[in-house]
């Protein structure tokens, strides 16, 4: 008898290298043991039809979402609501909510993210946390003049806010930090900022896009690890600086605290260098702070190993194609509002 099948629509290649396709390839592999599964950037009618469709983001993934249930109502479809369409689109966008309605589930990436959602909508939703094998941190021996590292990875886009980081490098003043910032300039103007930081500051270096192994080897290198965006889904990066040892500072959004935690106390407030500056310069200077954040990172680790991914996303794909559940169309929600907090 065949395995059934699963299509996961992904609107980024590996060519982006970006949080969906990361997400895209890692359940291909989890779920390859138990389904024949692939990855493609759409589904329109006349392609191969799967038992299952997977879709990442409600806006850039809307199409194929809308042509599948459209096609096949009793077919389930799982959308994975991965960042800019939970904390933007589905406020402003009919078409990203519109998704909403279609997907028989669907799955945020922390549980704050239920935040953004009304409650029949919640009601079929899952948290389910992404994940990272833990690679052990690359130590250096403390010697006088060694360089403090404090990276930022992400690519140069205003989501990222990377001015942030880019303004701190030029107001941190403790000896011996560097800011490395890997990511490529999706934004231009963006690029062309961080190359006039790396003229205006020898502190601030921008390493342009690393493959994804390059990546984690600056994590595993750095004192630090910066995540200044203005809206999260549930970042990869925090997982990957998390799994390796590498504690974290991060703007004060929902996304950032369902991974971190509520009462974390790495964070700083959205868009302000300043306060970023002074959290580095505390992280570099003060080891017993620097400490206290590395023992919060490790005890969140758990919940980013993958294992734990793996058994939550095959619980969940096994329930949608077991037979007799019944796939019908949900109800589709009336506003794009935000609501309670679902418990």
């Amino acid at each position: 008898m065949a395995r059934p099948s699963i299509l996961i629509v992904s609107p980024a290649s590996a060519r982006e290298n970006n949080g969906n396709w990361q997400t895209a390839s890692r359940w291909q592999r989890f779920l390859a043991r138990d389904y024949r599964v692939a990855v493609a950037p759409g589904w329109r009618p006349g392609d191969a039809v799967p038992d299952l469709l997977v879709v990442l983001h409600a806006r850039r993934s809307a199409a194929a979402l809308a042509a599948f249930r459209a096609a096949h109502p009793q077919r389930p479809a799982l959308l994975v609501l991965t960042g800019t369409d939970l904390y933007r689109d589905i406020h402003h966008d009919a078409t990203a909510r519109a998704s909403l309605g279609l997907a028989s589930a669907l799955v945020v990436l922390q549980p704050r993210g239920l935040d953004e959602l009304d409650a029949p909508t919640r009601a079929r939703t899952h948290v389910i946390y992404q994940s990272a094998p833990r690679l052990r941190r690359r130590r250096h021996a403390a010697r006088p003049g060694a360089p403090c590292d404090v990276a930022m990875v992400g690519h140069l886009r205003a989501e990222k806010d990377p001015r942030a980081f880019m303004d701190a490098a030029r107001l941190v003043a403790a000896p011996g930090v560097r800011l490395l910032h890997a990511g490529a300039a999706l934004d231009p103007a963006l690029g062309a900022a961080a190359l006039a930081t790396m003229a205006a500051t020898p502190r601030y270096r921008w390493l342009g896009a690393l493959s994804h192994a390059g990546a984690r080897r600056l994590l595993r290198r750095a004192h630090a690890m910066v995540i200044a965006s203005r809206m999260e889904g549930g970042a990869n990066v925090i997982i990957e600086a998390v799994t390796s040892g590498v504690p974290v500072l991060a703007s004060d959004i929902g996304g950032n605290r369902g991974m971190l935690g509520e009462d974390y106390p790495g964070y700083f407030p959205p868009g302000d260098a300043a306060a970023l500056a002074r959290l580095i310069e505390r992280c570099a200077t003060d080891a017993r702070f620097h400490a206290g954040l590395r023992r919060r990172c490790a005890a969140r680790a758990r919940l980013f190993a993958p294992e734990q991914e793996r058994a939550r996303l095959l619980d969940l794909v096994d329930n949608l194609l077991s037979p007799g559940t019944p796939p019908a169309l949900p109800s589709p929600p009336t506003n794009g509002s935000k609501h309670e907090h679902s418990t």
